[in-house]
């Protein structure tokens, strides 16, 4: 006789559709969200220009050509106003100590720079071609700001020379019929050949350098979109952990150790208590975290010239993250592990900033960077490792908008949790209801 109380081990039992199709639909549409995001962010950075700024500045004081009074500098400012398109670039007419100012707080991403004697060497140039001498090739020079982030150097390169080029080109035209009419009225040969010609046709050395470098350690200023990173995960992953641990240590949640199946006996807790002792371990283990990620971080080599202000953020940062998710879990259960998910990962990671500039992104995506987490701890971390945390490198934005997220998290916690309390919604198996 078999125990009709005995399970057949060896049967296969009836898997119902809802338990396969469920998971492969959220997981496949989480993966086209995720392919969506990441691969409009990357694809073509510089078809969604809007208002990447850069920084003209006109020192040019002008000078005599042929005796004429002339500004060379003046005219190519304008004539970039005019060509650079303003949809995509917001190219900032500026003095050089605003300018200066702008790139050390990383509100600009490069910087174009006519010097003050730009035209009186372009007449010097032009004397030069008819008369021997030394003689330089006037500059106007294109500064980069690579610790706005690795790829913002790229485009400033390309709007400014593909700009700067033409100007080139017309000033060199220029230059070239003012030398011919200075040959002709002086009576000699109208026709400039060899080397004069084509010092003349292209007269301006355009140079590029980046303003403020980098030290060694920085990974080209990546370092601080990977620190984001870890901080952000710190909060995230935790959450799953700290969740999945204390539910089941209370007894909510069994626990599985290979082969081995513990599920111990419903602790009488509230919902609110035990997120209150969740939101503690958070806030007990965010400080020895963000130490170990300091630790590594001085190990490889890593300048950090601020250390008690990044670990002080991180801390806040990491306890922000965690508080938040684990309301999240807390008020819609195991959705809440999926919507962490999208919000911190999935739609954070490209509206950061720390890859591709947020002016570089279409518009959808770069919407997020208003609220999104990620790209606040980013502006912060940036700020603190390479801008000397300035407050307007976008330190103090960071810090206001972490506060906002950590009381938002508290206020959806506690609610939440007491209302589900108040209403008798205990966390119990559904039979003993």
């Amino acid at each position: 006789m078999t125990n009709p109380q005995e399970v057949d081990q060896t049967s296969t039992p009836r898997v119902h559709v809802r338990v396969w199709l469920a998971p492969a639909v959220v997981v496949s549409l989480l993966m086209a969200l995720l392919a969506t995001m990441y691969l409009a962010y990357v694809v073509d950075p510089v078809k969604h220009l809007h208002g990447f700024p850069i920084a003209l500045v006109d020192q040019d004081s002008g000078d005599v050509i042929s005796g004429k009074p002339a500004n060379v500098g003046k005219q190519i400012s304008d004539a970039l106003v005019q060509q650079i398109p303003s949809d995509k670039i917001d190219l900032r007419v500026l003095g050089i100590n605003e300018a200066q100012h702008q790139l050390n707080t990383g509100n600009v991403y490069g910087a174009i720079v006519i010097p003050s004697d730009f035209t009186k060497r372009l007449g010097i140039l032009a004397t030069a071609s008819v008369v021997p001498g030394d003689v330089t090739q006037p500059i106007i020079t294109v500064y980069t700001n690579p610790r706005t982030g690795s790829f913002s150097p790229q485009v400033v390169q390309t709007i400014a020379g593909n700009a700067l080029a033409q100007a080139n080109q017309t000033v060199g035209k220029q230059l070239t019929e003012t030398v011919r009419d200075q040959l002709h009225s002086a009576g000699s040969a109208p026709e400039l050949v060899g080397l004069s010609r084509l010092m003349l046709a292209k007269p301006i050395d355009v140079v590029v350098a980046p303003f403020h470098p980098l030290p060694s350690g920085t990974g080209g200023g990546l370092t601080a979109f990977f620190y984001t990173m870890m901080v952000l995960l710190a909060g995230f992953t935790g959450t799953i952990v700290i969740n999945a641990m204390v539910d089941s240590s209370l007894g909510f949640a069994p626990t599985e150790f290979g082969p081995w199946y513990v599920h111990y006996p419903p602790t009488p807790i509230s919902r609110l208590r035990t997120l209150l002792l969740k939101w503690g371990v958070v806030t007990g283990t965010a400080p020895v975290v963000a130490g170990i990620f300091m630790a590594i971080g001085y190990w490889l080599g890593m300048p950090i010239d601020r250390p008690l202000l990044l670990f002080l953020y991180s801390t806040f940062a990491i306890i922000a993250v965690g508080v938040t998710a684990l309301s999240i879990v807390s008020a819609l259960g195991t959705a809440g592990l999926l919507v962490n998910l999208i919000l911190f990962i999935v739609l954070g990671l490209p509206s950061s900033g720390g890859t591709i500039p947020i002016e570089a992104l279409p518009n959808s995506v770069a919407r997020l960077a208003d609220f999104e987490p990620m790209h606040q701890v980013y502006l912060g971390i940036r700020a603190i490792l390479y801008f000397n945390a300035d407050g307007s490198a976008g330190l103090s934005r960071a810090i206001w908008m972490t506060l906002v997220g950590l009381v938002i998290g508290l206020l959806l916690g506690g609610v939440v949790t007491r209302y589900y309390d108040w209403k008798g919604l205990h966390r119990a198996p559904a039979k003993s209801r």
